[in-house]
């Protein structure tokens, strides 16, 4: 698989390329062009807006066809001489991606095809907080064969899966170095998967939980052109990914974003990272509970419930504060000027943007020349699990070539 962050969906599109691997690259730009389309082009409109000749595009989307990755609509009478124009589509049911998830308080699994529609999925609520890893994620492998095996009994092939994890991942193959909230550590978390039977021998990769769902969050602001901010995913932790020009910045060792534990105050309470102070005391999921006088483990509409309530509203507001104050500095930092609440923060963002805002305007250095915008995420329910899915099927648009030649006996000469 490639390296989490560098996929084709949201960013300028691909261009032909002038070296020996041209066919299979524009093969690719072909397919992105389809899969990324506001409206099913033809082969004259990709021959358009991609330079390639129409006879090139032609041999390009028999290939696609025959791959079983594309699909032809009804023709379409054109205002342009010559036969009507038949409309490309992502094929649909022909092949599965699967985002799996572990969280602090659930287990996931959702499973997509290259339209984007959901095929199946399960959703697992649990407390996790310090637990071993091996049940856990065989507990997760289960999940994932309850979810897929039904879809390959109807003879839609699995292309492959990311695993979301609330912590440091290194790169796509790990291991988790760290995910303090679920008390793991150095977990070979790729070993314990792909020997796990239930599996079935699908191919596993892995990343942060906040980058994946940036990595959704930019899909849902591509018709937009909103293609770069900030992404922060509020859950018992905090994680962050910075988004630009629609790709997700992993930084150096896939580390970046980690906000939940940047400094509100050396003094404060106690983390589970080993440190004082760090934001997701203040802000996180627990924190915003405790602080409202509500049970941890009541979900965040409890939260919403209680709203008026004089401990529930100065949780919110100091939440937020404390959010305000981390997103400032992550605005100074990166030149950022639009900042997305994921997660629980979804739903809980019209009282917690007020607080942030104020914080901005006091803080951020260039904030009277271009304030800075805190929206509320636009992929919701688990956008991680769709942000895991969406990656794998992000590979395979790059390389077309290495599903087709799954599918075909023979592969079809591209010329």
């Amino acid at each position: 698989m490639t390296e989490f962050g560098v996929m084709t969906s949201g960013r300028t599109p691909l261009t032909p390329a002038r070296q020996a691997s041209l066919r299979e690259h524009n093969l690719g730009m072909v397919l992105d062009q389809i899969v990324n389309a506001a409206t099913p082009p033809s082969r004259a409109d990709i021959a358009g807006a991609t330079g390639l000749t129409r006879a090139t595009v032609s041999a390009l989307a028999d290939h696609l066809l025959a791959g079983r990755l594309i699909a032809e609509l009804a023709p379409v009478s054109s205002q342009r001489a010559g036969r009507p124009a038949v409309p490309l589509v992502p094929a649909a049911r022909t092949l599965v991606a699967v985002g799996l998830e572990v969280n602090v308080d659930y287990l996931g699994v959702r499973a997509i095809d290259l339209t984007g529609a959901v095929l199946a999925e399960s959703v697992e609520p649990g407390d996790f907080r310090n637990t071993r890893p091996e049940p856990v994620l065989a507990a997760l492998a289960a999940l994932f064969a309850g979810v897929v095996t039904p879809l390959e009994a109807e003879g839609i092939p699995m292309a492959g899966c990311y695993v979301a994890l609330p912590g440091l991942v290194d790169r796509n193959t790990g291991p988790l170095r760290l995910a303090p909230n679920l008390g793991w550590e150095s977990v070979d978390v790729v070993g314990l998967l792909t020997r796990n039977l239930q599996m079935n021998g699908t191919p596993v990769a892995l990343a942060n939980e906040a980058k994946l769902a940036a990595r959704a969050e930019a899909e849902a602001r591509r018709p937009d052109d909103v293609h770069s901010f900030f992404y922060v995913s509020g859950e018992i932790g905090i994680g962050g990914a910075i988004v630009t020009d629609g790709a997700v910045v992993p930084g150096r060792h896939g580390w970046s974003g980690e906000i939940g534990h940047t400094l509100i105050d050396p003094n404060g309470p106690l983390c589970g990272c080993g440190s004082h102070g760090c934001l997701e005391q203040y802000a996180g999921k627990d924190a915003l509970m405790r602080a409202a006088r509500l049970p941890q483990s009541a979900p965040v509409r409890a939260l919403l419930d209680s709203v008026g309530s004089p401990s529930t509203d100065t949780a919110l507001a100091e939440g937020g504060r404390a959010l305000g104050i981390a997103l400032s500095n992550t605005a100074n930092l990166i030149d950022v000027d639009t900042l997305v609440l994921g997660g629980v923060y979804t739903s809980l963002a019209p009282y917690l943007i007020p607080p942030i805002q104020r914080e901005l305007a006091a803080r951020v250095l260039s904030h009277r020349w271009s304030p800075v915008t805190v929206q509320a995420a636009r992929s919701v329910d688990y956008a991680a699990l769709t942000g895991g899915a969406k990656t794998v099927l992000g590979d395979i648009v790059m390389d077309p070539n290495s599903w087709t030649r799954r599918v075909l006996a023979e592969p079809t000469p591209i010329t």
